[in-house]
């Protein structure tokens, strides 16, 4: 596979399980994802073991509501969806960065600032900015995948000055940011998580995060997202 197919692979990977998490389930739309196939593969990580097994579980998830997805089965959904990432009660996978690395485990911390100026400095806010936190584990996959879509386009225009910067801030963003939590996040939802569907996402993450660390694109190796709004300055 070579650089711009691995970075397209990248940003529609990265780009789905940002939505998947970021929004509240909506039928319409995983009806279309199971009707189409979807997650009969993946155009990155499809080798990474948790990706596999993620994609297995997501393949039976899809088998089982094709041609039309029973109600009984959507309300479980949306159930697991508020019991993982919202409440009432205790929330068991917070989707929030600075939950699970600030001291008092609150939102709107340093690490939600941090990542906040990383999304301004490619001219992306947060389509809810200042009434959620940005660093939702949706809107930093969402950002992965947009450095990788910007990486494609530099590529196009032979902008290879451009297209390292890229890559290394993708790398940057990573280490410094989703790889931190990310994967202990995945655990927590696969423990809790009362449905295939879920499970499958949280390996899925996990599976994609750990390729894109292990596997980084050297700059010279052969050759609009639901979640943002356009920053103005």
């Amino acid at each position: 596979m070579d650089r711009t197919d691995t970075l397209a692979g990248e940003s529609l990977t990265f780009g789905l399980l940002g939505r998947l998490l970021y929004r509240y389930p909506d039928r319409a739309w995983l009806q279309f994802l199971a009707d189409e196939g979807v997650f009969s593969d993946v155009p990155f990580a499809s080798k990474q073991p948790d990706m596999a097994a993620g994609l297995a579980l997501m393949q039976d998830w899809a088998s089982d509501s094709a041609g039309g997805m029973a109600e009984e089965a959507f309300e479980r959904l949306r159930a697991d969806y508020t019991r993982l990432f919202i409440g009432p009660d205790r929330v068991l996978a917070p989707p929030w960065e600075s939950v699970h690395l600030s001291v008092d485990r609150l939102l709107f911390q340093e690490q939600t600032l941090e990542v906040r100026a990383w999304y301004q400095r490619y001219g992306l806010a947060a389509a809810r900015l200042h009434s959620e936190p940005d660093d939702h584990i949706g809107l930093e996959l969402a950002f992965l995948s947009h450095l990788a879509m910007l990486g494609t386009d530099a590529i196009e225009r032979q902008k290879h000055t451009e297209l390292a910067e890229l890559l290394d801030a993708q790398q940057s963003f990573l280490s410094d940011h989703p790889l931190k939590w990310a994967p202990a996040w995945c655990d927590a939802v696969a423990t809790h998580a009362q449905t295939t569907f879920y499970r499958g996402i949280a390996l899925m993450v996990r599976g994609a995060l750990l390729e894109l660390a292990a596997n980084a694109i050297p700059a010279d190796s052969p050759s609009s997202s639901p979640c943002w709004s356009r920053h103005r300055t």
